[in-house]
C-alpha cells in the first residue's frame, strides 16, 4: 500500500500538531483512492477534546459529523473517497505505534463495524518538519508498514 500525504494536508497537520504542543491530538483520515492500494490523504479531523501527554480522547460524534460532510462533498462516491483510518501525534515519544495503539487498531478492524482495513498514521512535529510512520491494519493479518509519499503517488506498482 502507498499513501500520499500531500503538501497542503501535511502543512495543516503539522500546524495542528505544533499548536497542541506537548499534548497528544488525533482524528480520522479521509482519502481518495487513486488506484488499488494507492491513496491520497485529502482531509483529516482534529478531535476537539484535548489529550494528555501520552493519550487523547476521541469524540465519535465529531468525527461522524466530519465524515458525513466529507461524503456529502464527494457525492458519496465511496469507491473513490472514503475513511482511510486514524491518526494521532506522539509529541513526547517516537512516532511509532505503541502497544495500546496496536491493540486499539486491531479492535477497530476486527470489531463489529464493517472496517476491513485501516491505516494508523502517527506524527510528531520536529521543528520545521513532520516526522511520521504509517501502519496498515487488516482483518486477520499482522500489521505492516505503509509506504508514505510526499508527492502524489503514481498508480503503478506496489
Amino acid at each position: 500500500m502507498k499513501v500520499a500525504l500531500l503538501a497542503d494536508v501535511r502543512q495543516r497537520l503539522h500546524s495542528s500538531v505544533r499548536a497542541a504542543g506537548c499534548l497528544e491530538i488525533g482524528g480520522v483520515l479521509m482519502a481518495e483512492q487513486i488506484a488499488p492500494g494507492h491513496f491520497h490523504i485529502v482531509d483529516f479531523t482534529v478531535d476537539g477534546r484535548t489529550g494528555g501527554a501520552a493519550h487523547f480522547v476521541r469524540s465519535v460524534d465529531d468525527h461522524r459529523a466530519a465524515l458525513t460532510e466529507f461524503f456529502s462533498g464527494t457525492g458519496s462516491d465511496f469507491g473513490r473517497f472514503n475513511y482511510l483510518g486514524e491518526w494521532h501525534s506522539h509529541p513526547n515519544h517516537p512516532p511509532v505505534p505503541s502497544f495500546e495503539d496496536i491493540t486499539s487498531m486491531e479492535s477497530l478492524v476486527c470489531g463489529e463495524r464493517d472496517i476491513p482495513f485501516a491505516v494508523l498514521l502517527i506524527v510528531q512535529a520536529a521543528s520545521a518538519t513532520l516526522a511520521s510512520s504509517a501502519t496498515l491494519f487488516e482483518r486477520g493479518k499482522r500489521p505492516v508498514p505503509v509506504t508514505m509519499c510526499d508527492l502524489p503517488c503514481n498508480g503503478e506498482g506496489e
